[in-house]
Order: C-alpha cells, then sequence, then structure tokens
C-alpha cells in the first residue's frame, strides 16, 4: 500500500519539486494551497490531475486539522510561510503569525490528529543571523536578526520542542539558500536571471520587481540591493530530496543542508549575465530602496552530518545552477 504524503505550501518552489519526488517514489501527494478562485499556479500546472489539492491556509488552524484527520497521513511536510526575508520588515505581524505560530498550529494538528506521521519542518540559514564562524553545523547557537529568521528560529525550536516533549517524529531541515527556475522573481537569484533574459530578448515589458516597478528599467538597468552579500547557493531539486530522506531515518535529527560554498550577489550577477553574452557591469546598479536594515554575514552551511548519516551530498555547482536558471528563463521571457 503506498505512503500519503501531506505538502503544506506545494505551489512553492520547494513544495513541487517535492511533490514531483514523491509521485516517483508512488507516494499519493496531498498539497495545499491558500484559497483563491483559480488553480493557475505555474509550479504546480504539470501536478494538476496527479495529485490531490486542498484549501488550507497556516493562520487558519482548523483548516489544517481537517487534512490531518481526512488523510492521516504517513508524512507531513510543511514548506508554507511567509518566505521572503526582506519582506519580513515591511510585514513583521503577518511573518510572526504564518511562519512561527503557523509551525505550532501544524505541530498541534499532528499531534492531536495523526500522531503516527513524521512531520518535516522548513527551517532556515536565517536563524543563525550573524554567527561569527565560517560554516554552521547543526550545533551553531542561534542568533537571528531579523523578523524572518527569528520567526523561523522560533518554529525550529518548537519542532524540538514538540519532538521532546510528545515524542512526535519532527525533524528541522536548517535549509540554506537554495534556487532554481521555480524560484519566485522576489528572490536575488531569480531576480538576475529573469532579467538577463528580458534584457537579452528585448522584452518590452518585463515583470515588476518586490517594490512594483519594472524589473529592468528602460535604458536596460537591473536595480539590487547590497551587491556583496556572499550566500550558500543550491540547487532546491537536489535539497526537496534531503527532506525525503530526513524522513525516512530511524531517528527523527535536524539536519543542516547547504554546499559548504559561497558566492556573492556581484558573482551570481557575472555568472549569469556572461551566459547570455553580457557584461553585468553594464547592466546592474545597487539600489538603497533595497537594502536590508540589517545584513546577514557570510555563513556556509556545512553539510557534513547529512552526508554521513542520510548519505546527501549536493551535486550541482552554483555556476551550473545559474546558467540553468538563465536558459530557462530565456526560454520563458520572450
Amino acid at each position: 500500500m503506498s505512503k500519503t504524503a501531506l505538502i503544506i505550501g506545494v505551489t512553492s518552489q520547494d513544495g513541487s519539486y517535492l511533490a514531483d519526488l514523491l509521485l516517483e517514489k508512488g507516494y499519493r501527494v496531498v498539497g495545499t494551497i491558500r484559497r483563491n478562485t483559480t488553480y493557475d499556479k505555474p509550479n504546480i500546472q504539470h501536478l494538476i490531475g496527479k495529485i490531490t489539492i486542498e484549501a488550507a491556509d497556516l493562520i487558519d488552524g482548523e483548516s489544517i486539522a481537517r487534512l490531518l484527520r481526512q488523510y492521516q497521513p504517513d508524512e507531513v511536510y510543511n514548506i508554507a510561510a511567509q518566505s521572503v526575508p526582506a519582506d519580513s520588515w515591511s510585514h513583521p505581524i503577518y511573518t510572526g503569525e504564518v511562519t512561527a505560530l503557523g509551525v505550532v498550529r501544524v505541530m498541534e494538528a499532528v499531534r492531536h490528529f495523526a500522531p503516527q506521521a513524521r512531520v518535516y519542518q522548513a527551517t532556515s540559514r536565517e536563524i543563525y543571523g550573524n554567527v561569527q564562524s565560517i560554516a554552521a553545523t547543526e550545533a551553531t547557537p542561534i542568533d537571528a536578526n531579523n523578523p524572518y529568521g527569528i520567526a523561523k528560529a522560533y518554529a525550529h525550536m518548537m519542532t524540538r520542542c514538540y519532538r521532546e516533549s510528545y515524542g512526535l517524529f519532527a525533524c528541522g531541515g536548517i535549509l540554506f539558500n537554495h534556487e532554481s527556475p521555480r524560484r519566485s522573481l522576489h528572490f536575488v537569484t531569480r531576480k538576475i536571471t529573469a532579467a538577463v533574459a528580458c534584457i537579452k530578448n528585448k522584452v518590452a515589458h518585463p515583470p515588476l520587481d518586490e517594490l512594483g516597478r519594472p524589473l529592468v528599467t528602460p535604458d536596460g538597468k537591473l536595480k539590487l540591493g547590497y551587491l556583496d552579500a556572499r550566500r550558500d547557493w543550491g540547487y532546491a531539486k537536489e535539497y526537496v530530496e534531503a527532506m525525503w530522506l530526513m524522513l525516512q531515518n530511524d531517528t527523527p535529527k535536524d539536519y543542516v543542508i547547504g554546499t559548504n560554498s559561497s558566492y556573492s550577489v556581484a558573482d551570481a550577477c557575472r555568472i549569469a549575465f556572461a551566459h547570455a553574452g553580457l557584461d553585468w557591469q553594464n547592466h546592474v546598479a545597487s539600489d538603497e530602496a533595497l537594502l536590508r536594515p540589517t545584513e546577514i554575514t557570510v555563513l556556509q552551511g556545512d553539510y557534513s552530518l547529512a552526508e554521513k548519516e542520510l548519505g546527501w551530498r549536493p551535486q550541482t555547482s552554483f555556476e551550473a545552477l545559474m546558467q540553468l536558471m538563465v536558459e530557462a528563463d530565456l526560454a520563458l521571457f520572450k
């Protein structure tokens, strides 16, 4: 008999790749979306008819509990969140309500209605904030310094709390930045590759950035924030396999998932623009309106425990990742 998996937040980059993986493994997949009047969700168009789609919201605990009662899933993956760190400054209350307290609603629903379910909770490298070290492990102290990171830190600690207090099989995935062609345009890597495509293809009406402005200005410029910010970037399609592996383990644990390398925003621009035969310095400018009130220092994700205990390691280089994202956006933006 096939297993049933509930993916909370299936329309996201991670949720859609996870659904792909679980279908390949023979799961029955139930995915949640927020209630609206259309199923026009690009990341899951190819999944329509293959998965069960239900409306639910992390703000509405009963909507989550209903699905636990109805489907009695073997595995629950909470991918949903207010997931844009920059937006958490303008929406700190909403971020706390969804990204922090939403996790408690999930854990309570599992505890009361499907205590046998194994739970994956997406946490984030942002929980480490400005920890002064080269690479983070599972033992690195939490030092979040923005509303998103603090909400994720609460979610991470509550996951451990429910594991230790109630015996739930609950795992926290401390995922460092992970990207793909399915990434939202509010994230810097996707902004870069979409802008490359719009400039290269001379798109007349580019999509809007997070401030509601055209992503590319009439004179062919992409406005970004702090260009020297460095991040550990990996490929989302590979990271969802790590999520699945955590729930196949004998013991519930938290794991850092990263590449143990780092690149700057300027590096991302250089690689992406060069792949399309363009010089990034002719097209990219830093904009004070896009700077964060606090910036996080460089920190890499030491994935050695995941490699040792789960057999997981990253496969795709950052250069190859940016290039495949450029290729996808060149095909999309014409």
